[in-house]
């Protein structure tokens, strides 16, 4: 098992000064694997604080349309469970219309990978879409974006009473996503801080032995599950194999 943290559009110090409190008290040194960035970390100091997420060993980081950091390449494709899972990382403004499943399936495609991470809408996505899974991990500070639409949500997050995608103040919902990949079955957690909690959903994709073969896969529905329990400390542990039993 290997639990991967993906986040991303931090806009740190220019937008906003941190991670909410909460986030940083669960992204522990010692936990993380792994972490995938989508960009637009924007200052030095907030690289090292991811490095040190996991020990100060490299992180996967591409560059954002914010990112002056030198060096960060514009797209990287990480590969696990013996190259069977490959997962292609991008910020997504390359992407138009932004966040659109068409334009990002024909990226994946282009890259050759099963499982593509990308971001800048500043709002979560989960999505099977052509035998392919698509995660859009949000802004893990909430940072405003312009292009941002509260009334459009990214990944809806229904409760009984409504759809919530914003904030009180209509700003992007900071979030952060955990992947638990087990061979090349991923379980995806992913966490929101609503209304001073933190919050989280599961996702489980498995790749399909081949694509469009699964009808499951091939249905082309984004899939948008409900707000999860609060979870002020530790992860809930919906399957044996979750990340709370591996030491969260």
């Amino acid at each position: 098992m290997v639990l991967v943290l993906v986040l991303g559009d931090l806009h740190i110090p220019h937008r906003i000064h941190d991670l909410p409190h909460k986030f940083k008290k669960l992204l522990a040194p010692g936990k993380i694997t792994q972490v995938l960035c989508t960009g637009n970390v924007c200052d030095r100091e907030t690289m090292d604080y991811l490095r040190s997420i996991v020990g100060g060993a490299e992180i996967q980081v591409v560059r954002g349309d914010y990112d002056e950091l030198p060096g960060l390449p514009s797209s990287l494709t990480v590969t696990h469970s013996n190259n069977s899972l490959r997962i292609g990382l991008i910020h997504g403004h390359q992407s138009l219309p932004l966040g659109s499943l068409d334009s990002l399936s024909a990226i994946a495609r282009q890259m050759d990978v099963d499982f593509l991470v990308s971001g800048a809408t500043h709002a979560v996505q989960a999505a099977e879409y052509d035998g392919r899974f698509f995660l859009n991990p949000g802004t893990a500070t909430g940072a405003w974006t312009g292009a941002w639409n509260g009334s459009k949500p990214g990944f809806a997050v229904s409760t009984n009473e409504a759809v919530k995608s914003t904030g009180p103040n209509g700003d992007p919902i900071p979030s952060f996503a955990l992947m638990d990949i087990q061979g090349t079955v991923v379980v995806t957690y992913v966490y929101q801080f609503i209304d001073g909690d933190v919050k989280v959903e599961k996702v489980e994709w498995r790749k399909p032995d081949g694509y469009g073969v699964d009808e499951r896969v091939g249905s082309k529905t984004p899939m948008t599950p409900g707000v999860g329990s609060v979870m002020p400390q530790t992860i809930p542990s919906p399957t044996p194999m979750s990340p709370q039993n591996a030491g969260w």
